[in-house]
């Protein structure tokens, strides 16, 4: 692995970084505040992304977009992870599971999402089906020519937004040796189907504007045309295309606990008490010392992870190392950063106490620590036949 970058990849960070810097943080107040993003300001963020050539960078040149590599991507990510999520989400980045749209799909729905006039959303999680995927109970069955769906999706991040939701819904089941076993089907579902609503999910104390939805299916009726990939293949699609979203909150982990330790850093530099600088205090500088140590670990298991999939090695279990290291890290460094703060530091004159709360979800989303811990333990296990 190269440990530096390129020169187009250097001016890839400091692109993001400005943008995120100018576009991206003098609204966040406004959206904390509110938990709402103003139309007219998640229209401008999108509109300069198309114009910096960064909408839907994680596509390939094929479809006209910048078909940036696993790792600079990740740098991408890395960089928006400083801001607000509820405003970055307008710096779109199409869900990759649509590179597995066919014929009339390629029309109805890649080509929109990747040029901006369609925005997606993703949909797995269920009220008793969260990290057991196979658990899930919203159903499709068959009808005719169609797909009858009932059931009920929550935890969907910008459904609010999305003018079509990617839905992982179980279209059959098998019996096997250890119990049965739910075949699932990816559908694109359109907003306003008949049968479909979209309504406000739970309030959370974790990314406020960046809300989550719940999706409901009463007799929904889809056609053969709506399935995304192969009937009963829905896993296959899954673990081809969203292979690498764990990277994603690995990276973004990273740049939201630069930002943080900026704050801390800044602070023991120039706050004093007992007549000198806090720094000077090793109770001050070993903190300053192992947040920084942490976060670069992180970004380089982050990057070294997005380099074995360009390079078409085997990474789940150093994915699944990077979102597990990271997003403990990022709870670690926030709250060392509001330590060194002290009692401002829980202020809201700083924002440590909103990169604390949004660190929480980290380890939850996108499968949870001891899924990770699940994962690389497997990973090790296996290869001795345990």
């Amino acid at each position: 692995m190269q440990f530096g970058l390129s020169e187009e990849q250097e001016m890839i960070v400091s692109t993001v970084r400005s943008f995120v810097e100018n576009e991206i943080y003098p609204h966040e107040e406004l959206v904390e505040r509110t938990g709402e993003v103003p139309q007219e300001i998640a229209d401008e963020i999108k509109r300069k992304t198309i114009e910096l050539g960064f909408y839907a960078c994680n596509f390939p040149e094929s479809v006209g977009c910048a078909g940036l590599n696993h790792l600079e991507f990740a740098l991408v990510e890395r960089e928006l992870g400083r801001g607000s999520m509820a405003l970055n989400h307008f710096f779109s980045r199409p869900q990759n599971i649509l590179m597995a749209c066919q014929g009339d799909q390629v029309e109805r729905y890649l080509m929109p999402a990747v040029r901006g006039e369609k925005m997606d959303a993703l949909a797995m999680t269920e009220p008793g089906a969260g990290s057991d995927v196979r658990g899930m109970k919203c159903s499709a069955v068959r009808d005719g020519g169609d797909w009858v769906v009932n059931g009920t999706k929550h935890f969907i991040s910008g459904a609010e937004h999305a003018d079509f939701i990617i839905v992982f819904i179980a279209t059959g089941e098998d019996q096997t040796p250890k119990g049965p076993k739910k075949r699932i089907t990816a559908f694109l579902v359109d907003r306003g189907t008949p049968g479909f609503t979209i309504r406000d999910g739970y309030k959370s104390v974790s990314h406020r504007g960046y809300k989550n939805m719940v999706l409901e299916f009463d007799d929904c009726r889809l056609p053969d045309a709506q399935v995304l990939g192969e009937v009963d293949g829905g896993f296959e699609v899954m673990n081809t295309w969203l292979y690498a979203t764990r990277i994603t909150v690995a990276a973004m982990c990273v740049g939201r606990a630069r930002r943080a330790f900026d704050y801390a850093l800044d602070y023991a530099a120039t706050r004093e008490q007992f007549g000198q600088k806090i720094g000077k205090f090793q109770g001050v500088s070993f903190q300053i010392a192992d947040m920084i140590t942490e976060i670069d670990a992180a970004d380089l298991l982050t990057l070294a992870a997005a380099d074995r999939l360009d390079k078409g090695l085997p990474a789940n279990r150093e994915i699944a190392s990077a979102k597990l290291f990271a997003s403990e890290m990022l709870a670690r460094v926030t709250d060392a950063a509001i330590q060194v703060h002290g009692g401002m530091g829980l202020m809201d004159d700083y924002p440590l106490e909103r990169f604390w709360r949004d660190a929480r979800v980290e380890r939850i989303w996108d499968g949870t620590s001891e899924i990770q811990r699940h994962i690389i333990s497997r990973d090790l296990l296996r290869a001795l036949g345990a």
